[in-house]
This record gives C-alpha cells, sequence and structure tokens, in this order.
C-alpha cells in the first residue's frame, strides 16, 4: 500500500469522488498513522446522511524501505 503522506490529505476533499476512491485514501491515511480514532457526529435514520470525524497523526517518519 503506498504511504499516505501529510500533503496528501487534501486529495480526500477532491470531488467527484467514488466510495472505492475514497475508501482507498482514507485506508491509505489510516495506514500511514501512529494512532488514529473515530467519531459519529452525526446520524440520520430517516434520510442516510451520516458523518464520522476522523482524528489522528500521520507517521513522518521515513523508512529505509519507502520507496516513494
Amino acid at each position: 500500500m503506498p504511504r499516505f503522506r501529510i500533503h496528501d490529505v487534501n486529495t480526500i476533499e477532491r470531488a467527484p469522488t467514488s466510495p472505492a476512491a475514497l475508501r482507498n485514501k482514507i485506508s491509505e491515511m489510516i495506514m500511514s498513522s501512529v494512532n488514529t480514532r473515530a467519531k459519529v457526529d452525526l446520524v440520520n435514520p430517516e434520510t442516510g446522511e451520516y458523518r464520522i470525524v476522523l482524528q489522528g497523526t500521520i507517521d513522518k517518519e521515513e523508512t529505509k524501505f519507502d520507496a516513494t
């Protein structure tokens, strides 16, 4: 999986984004983090709308095996 870097955060907000593309970007971000939390901020059962807040720290340490 490609290493997610702090400057990649803005790529998450680019539209239009398919659910699959968004899932991949968020997965990359989570897997490249040293800690993460998620908070369900809003759920509307009538409309299906939801809002989830992710919070974490992206690992800025470069490893000698990181080729990207």
